[in-house]
C-alpha cells in the first residue's frame, strides 16, 4: 500500500516503523527536521519537510496516488485540514485522523461533522479514549498484563505471567483440557525470557513465562487460575493525574470501584470534581509521601500513574509500591523507559502510542481485517479476520486447522461463528463468514497471513 503519514511524533513514527518493513510505500510529513532525519536513518521511507495540510507538501509526499492518509500530528485542526485537502483535490480513498478535543468527538457533533459533505474523515482515532479502554480491560481482569477484545467482546486474548503455584506451571500444555474439561481455551503463544515459543501439546509452562491464551470472555478467569494464583477483584483504585485519561477512566470506573484522583492543578481539580459523581478528588502531588500515607495508599488495590510526565509517573509509581500499593500501572510515553521498568516494582507499563498504533493497524491491514493489535512492543500481532470464499477460492474455507498451511509462528487460535465462540483444535473446520482470531509471533509474517485469507479470482 502507498500510505502518507502526517506527523512524525511517537504515534506517526511507531506506525511508520511497523509498516516500513512490510513492503509498503511510506511517506512521513513533519515540520520537525530533526525527527524526520532520525526516522530516515532508521527506516526505508520517504520523509517530507513542511506543513501537512499544504497541497504542495502532500504532493511531494505522493498523495496523488496514495491509498491512505493517516493524519496524526499534534493538532486536530491540521489533521482535519489534511483530510479535507486529500479528499477535495486528490480523492484519497481512506483518510484517518487523530482527533483529541472532546468538542469534536462528542457523539452529536461527530455524526454531523465528519462526513464527505463536511469534513471527510473516514475513521477517527481518539488516543485518550483508546488508552482508557485499554486500562479498563486490565482492571476488569486482575492479574493480566494485556487484554484484547475480539468479536465485540465475546472472546478475549489475555497475556499473563505464569507464577509458581499455578496448577499448570511445570506441566505440559495438553493437561489444560484435563484440568478444565468444561472450559475450552487455547494457548496462542509463550514468551520465555523474551524469546517466542510456539506452543505444542508437550510444551511445559515454566515459572515466569508470559503466556498468551484465548478463550470466551466468560471463561477467562478460570483459565488464568491455571497459570497463577487468582487475584481478588480490585476495589480501591488511586489515580495520579486528572488529565483527559485520568478523568475518562474515573468516569468509567466510579460506579463499580472506590476511586481517588490526585491532581496537582487546583483549577483542574475543580473542573473534574464538578463532573464526577463518586470519585474523591485530591489536590496535591502524587510524589508526596505524606499525602499518599494520609490517603492509606497501603490499602489500595491499584495505583495508576497517568500524568503527562514520564518521570513523575515512574517516581510516583515506585513510591506507591514501596508504601504498599498492591498493583502499580504506569503510563509511559518513552518506549525505552517502558522496557526498563516493566516487571520490576512497576507491574505494567502502558504505552499510549502502542495502543493507538494497534487501532490504526486495523485499517491498514489488507483483506477483511476487523481488528489488528500490536503486542510486545510491536514484535507480535493479533488479528481478527473475516473469512470469505469457498473450498475452490479460499485456502482456508472447508479445511480443518490441521490442513491449513499456516506460515511459521502463526496460530489460528479461535473462530467466532454466528455469535458462538469456537476454540480452534486440529479437527476444527473453517467456514465462510467465520471471524478467525490469528496470533502472529513474528509480525513480519502478517503479509503471508493476509495472502492465506485472500480470496481467489473465481470468487464473486
Amino acid at each position: 500500500m502507498k500510505i502518507v503519514i502526517t506527523g512524525a511524533g511517537q504515534v506517526g513514527g511507531t506506525l511508520a516503523e511497523h509498516l516500513a518493513g512490510e513492503a509498503n510505500d511510506i511517506s512521513v510529513i513533519d515540520t520537525n527536521d530533526h525527527r524526520l532525519r532520525e526516522l530516515q536513518d532508521r527506516l526505508d521511507i520517504r520523509t517530507v519537510y513542511g506543513m501537512a495540510s499544504h497541497p504542495d507538501v502532500l504532493i511531494r509526499a505522493g498523495i496523488e496516488d496514495a491509498d491512505m492518509l493517516v493524519a496524526v500530528t499534534s493538532s486536530d485542526e491540521i489533521n482535519m485540514a489534511s483530510c479535507q485537502v486529500a479528499y477535495s483535490l486528490f480523492r484519497t480513498p481512506t483518510k484517518i485522523a487523530r482527533i483529541r478535543d472532546r468538542s469534536y468527538t462528542d457523539d452529536k457533533v461527530r455524526e454531523r461533522l465528519f462526513n464527505d459533505a463536511n469534513c471527510p474523515v473516514d475513521f477517527l482515532i481518539t488516543p485518550e479514549q483508546v488508552v482508557t479502554d485499554y486500562i479498563f480491560r486490565l482492571i476488569e481482569q486482575p492479574g493480566s498484563l494485556q487484554v484484547i477484545d475480539f468479536a465485540e467482546g465475546l472472546i478475549q486474548l489475555v497475556a499473563v505471567r505464569a507464577f509458581k503455584g499455578g496448577p499448570l506451571v511445570g506441566h505440559e500444555l495438553r493437561l489444560l483440557r484435563k484440568h478444565m474439561p468444561k472450559v475450552d481455551a487455547r494457548v496462542a503463544a509463550i514468551f520465555r525470557r523474551d524469546r517466542p515459543i510456539f506452543p505444542q501439546g508437550d510444551t511445559v509452562i515454566e515459572e515466569g513465562d508470559e503466556v498468551f491464551f484465548i478463550a470466551a470472555k466468560k471463561d477467562i478467569r478460570k483459565v488464568m487460575g491455571e497459570l497463577r494464583r487468582l487475584e481478588n477483584s480490585y476495589q480501591r483504585i488511586v489515580i495520579a493525574g486528572g488529565g483527559n485519561i485520568g478523568y475518562r477512566l474515573a468516569k468509567a470506573l466510579e460506579k463499580q470501584y472506590n476511586i481517588k484522583i490526585i491532581e496537582f492543578s487546583e483549577e483542574r481539580c475543580q473542573y473534574i470534581s464538578e463532573r464526577l459523581d463518586k470519585t474523591i478528588v485530591l489536590n496535591g502531588s502524587a510524589t508526596d509521601q505524606d499525602l499518599l500515607l494520609e490517603e492509606n495508599i497501603e490499602r489500595s488495590d491499584v495505583f495508576l500513574a497517568l500524568t503527562n510526565d514520564d518521570e513523575v509517573n515512574i517516581m510516583a509509581s515506585l513510591l506507591a509500591k514501596r508504601l504498599g500499593a498492591r498493583k502499580v500501572m504506569t503510563l509511559i510515553n518513552n518506549p525505552v523507559y517502558a522496557d526498563l521498568v516493566q516487571g520490576g516494582e512497576i507491574d505494567i507499563a502502558i504505552s499510549p502510542q502502542q495502543a493507538t498504533t494497534s487501532i490504526l493497524l486495523s485499517h491498514v491491514r489488507r483483506g477483511d481485517t476487523v481488528k489488528a493489535h500490536s503486542l510486545r512492543r510491536g514484535a507480535a500481532e493479533a488479528m481478527e479476520i473475516v473469512v470469505h470464499g469457498d473450498s475452490k477460492t479460499s485456502k482456508v474455507v472447508s479445511r480443518t486447522i490441521e490442513e491449513i498451511k499456516s506460515p511459521p509462528g502463526v496460530t489460528l487460535a479461535a473462530l467466532v461463528r454466528d455469535g458462538e465462540v469456537i476454540i480452534a483444535h486440529h479437527d476444527t473446520v473453517v467456514k465462510n463468514n467465520d471471524h478467525a482470531i490469528v496470533f502472529v509471533v513474528d509480525k513480519r509474517r502478517t503479509r503471508e497471513v493476509e495472502k492465506l485469507f485472500a480470496v481467489g479470482f473465481t470468487f464473486f
